[in-house]
């Protein structure tokens, strides 16, 4: 046979290998089928104001500046962001170093040495001492036949994508508890200020009774019940300004400020409006699918589906190239003429034999935990949905509830001044008068956390649908 059919049956045999340089062994990712709605079932009764997904600043339907300012400084100094924020920089340096095992390695080498050799071991004339001077560029390659090294980059850029979702699913949980938390602190303002116009009624008719005590027209019981009402409205407000306090602490740790302003938290308040949303006819339910945490669980089973691919390339033989080139002389003058050059390129297989099965389990645990996040991503899916489901019901309910309790408000308003007039005529009673009183304070109190309600629904259905859509 001559030298060309050799070279002809050895590039016939070398030809399919290198047709697998373009395949890659393990599955390639297919989105999960999954049985969705076709779109969202809404009313038009209601005016629609929306937010395009690329901007998802939903807060600002509530046209507060005060709102506006808090969220851009949770958005700059909260800590989770900040932490989220660097693990991206993390997973980002990870993809780097999973693709720079693709490409080939090339070290310099340079080395001297002085070797004294035993005179009782010495057989030759070789002189006893020998100086060796060397300088070498090493490279190294290894063949990605299989598609290991493509696998694992396409693990890391999921990886990478995945750590950003995350970071995008944390920044809008961040953006609805700081708005729901001065939604909070607002309610509590008017409520504490309801409760203070009620103790101060109390306390007019207090001393007004401790003089009617002294001319006898009230008797001691009616004065330590009227003690008694007043010391429970001092105790509402008590406990309203106690709960407001932890509020207000717990939204200056939301917005990242230093140890001493969370000790002297003091926020300002300003008046949101009350934005009345529905969702439109026709929005594609897949819009959820873009939800950052949605969007995190499905870059994660990539990334889980590649590592298959790494698991299974472990059976295939791995095929490394290495060389050097350099010099090499027993004087340093000498190091880099011609006659001290050397080189050397070399190939090496390695292919496993038996090791007890570690490789077959290893594509064992890679499929394992492909499943895994495969029930994990359709349980999320899910969830996603029951969580818009529950956000539209939540609205539709707190806009009822806001209608029933402003009706029951207003009407015990002119309730409690009628009472306040018969009781100034002498036609009902302290106690009758009392009661009212105390009813319209809770309608004041729970007409105000049903405004809170229907600001912290509006922005559940926002963060349920990933931060709003565009029609």
């Amino acid at each position: 046979m001559s030298k060309f059919n050799r070279n002809v049956n050895a590039f016939a045999l070398l030809l399919p290998v290198c047709l697998l340089v373009a395949c890659a062994v393990g599955p390639d990712y297919k989105r999960p089928e999954m049985v969705l709605p076709e779109s969202w079932p809404a009313k038009q009764d209601d005016t629609i104001r929306k937010i395009s997904p690329t901007n998802q600043q939903w807060w600002h339907l509530y046209d507060d500046a005060t709102l506006d300012q808090i969220e851009d400084e949770a958005l700059a100094h909260n800590a989770d962001i900040q932490v989220a924020a660097a693990h991206v920089l993390e997973v980002r340096a990870q993809l780097g170093i999973t693709k720079a095992d693709t490409y080939p390695t090339v070290s310099a080498n340079v080395a001297e040495s002085r070797t004294q050799s035993s005179l009782a071991a010495m057989q030759t004339t070789s002189p006893r001492t020998l100086n060796l001077s060397n300088a070498n560029l090493d490279a190294s390659y290894e063949l990605d036949l299989w598609g290991k090294l493509r696998r694992a980059s396409e693990a890391a850029r999921a990886d990478l994508l995945g750590a950003e979702s995350a970071r995008d699913a944390v920044l809008l949980t961040l953006t609805k508890q700081v708005a729901q938390q001065y939604f909070s602190l607002v309610s509590m303002d008017v409520q504490e200020a309801a409760i203070r116009r009620v103790l101060a009624g109390r306390q007019e008719r207090l001393t007004l009774n401790r003089k009617q005590l002294e001319v006898g027209v009230i008797s001691e019981y009616d004065l330590h019940q009227a003690e008694a009402d007043t010391a429970t409205v001092q105790s509402q407000l008590a406990s309203i300004i106690q709960t407001r306090d932890k509020q207000e602490t717990t939204l200056t740790l939301l917005l990242g400020r230093s140890p001493r302003d969370v000790m002297n938290s003091d926020l300002h308040r300003g008046s949101p409006s009350l934005p009345v949303i529905s969702v439109p006819d026709g929005l594609p339910a897949e819009l959820l699918l873009h939800r950052p945490d949605l969007k995190d669980a499905e870059q994660r089973l990539i990334a889980l589906n590649a590592r298959i691919g790494v698991a299974r390339a472990q059976f295939f033989p791995s095929i490394t190239l290495t060389s050097f080139l350099g010099s090499e002389s027993v004087a340093f003058a000498n190091l880099f003429s011609g006659p001290a050059g050397t080189f050397q390129f070399a190939a090496g297989v390695s292919q496993p034999i038996f090791n007890a099965g570690r490789t077959g389990y290893m594509v064992d645990v890679a499929e394992a935990l492909r499943d895994q996040a495969l029930i994990q991503y359709k349980q999320a899916v899910a969830s996603a949905f029951a969580d818009v489901h529950n956000a539209l019901t939540a609205l539709q309910s707190a806009r009822q509830v806001l209608v029933s309790e402003s009706t029951r408000s207003e009407a015990l308003a002119q309730a409690y001044k009628q009472a306040e007039l018969r009781y100034q005529a002498g036609i009902t009673s302290h106690l009758e008068l009392l009661d009212v009183e105390q009813s319209y304070l809770q309608a004041q109190l729970n007409r105000s956390d049903a405004e809170r309600a229907q600001r912290s629904a509006v922005a559940d259905l926002f963060v349920a649908l990933g931060g709003g859509w565009q029609q």
